[in-house]
């Protein structure tokens, strides 16, 4: 509980009552491997902040085929936040690559928080463009750099994540196939 209190104080003051009262309104989950914290095609029905795990976000395109677009590690919150507050069909898959441990909010709590605690939104509006610029900066390099420096900068950035995550989401990520993916870190070694 500390980390997400830590989390949230870097977003601005609450005083150890209004603390109390979020930290109550936490529910701490497990999801298994593979698990999914939210689907496509469904209402988000909670927002979590992961304890311990891996998650990432994934969508199907026109083709079939997975699409890996992001991950999100230990202190940090996972959500489909812009479905989830306006309560709308998530197009996206939020699934659990790693075991994980999660503190959750449902929607009704969430929007007790919001409603008791005056300055909350204003928080939760810099956590959540804290979240886009962090997505944004993963992936801008992404659409202009050749895949063997693309590989090279994701280990660099993730370097925590590397060992964690199977290589056939990291290829996604990075927009190759796991075969060129076996191949740039073949010649890499």
């Amino acid at each position: 509980m500390k980390e997400l209190t830590n989390y949230i104080l870097h977003f601005g003051n609450l005083n150890q009552q209004q603390i109390d009262f979020i930290l109550s309104k936490t529910t701490e989950i497990t999801l298994r491997k593979d698990e999914y914290f939210s689907e496509a095609g469904k209402i988000p029905k909670q927002v979590g902040f992961i304890l311990e795990g891996v998650v990432r976000f994934c969508y199907y395109n026109n083709k079939g085929q997975e699409i890996t677009h992001h991950f999100v590690d230990e202190n940090n919150f996972v959500s489909d936040q812009q479905n989830f507050e306006v309560q709308i069909v998530a197009t996206d898959y939020i699934e659990a690559v790693t075991d994980c441990k999660l503190l959750v909010f449902s929607k009704k709590d969430w929007d007790e928080i919001g409603n008791t605690i005056v300055g909350w939104h204003e928080i939760t509006n810099l956590i959540l463009k804290n979240c886009l610029l962090k997505t944004i900066e993963r992936r801008s390099p992404l659409v202009s750099e050749d895949a063997t420096t693309r590989y090279l900068s994701f280990i660099e950035k993730f370097p925590a994540l590397v060992n964690r995550i199977p290589l056939s989401y990291v290829a996604s990520y990075l927009g190759i196939t796991q075969q060129s993916l076996s191949r740039i870190r073949k010649n890499i070694r």
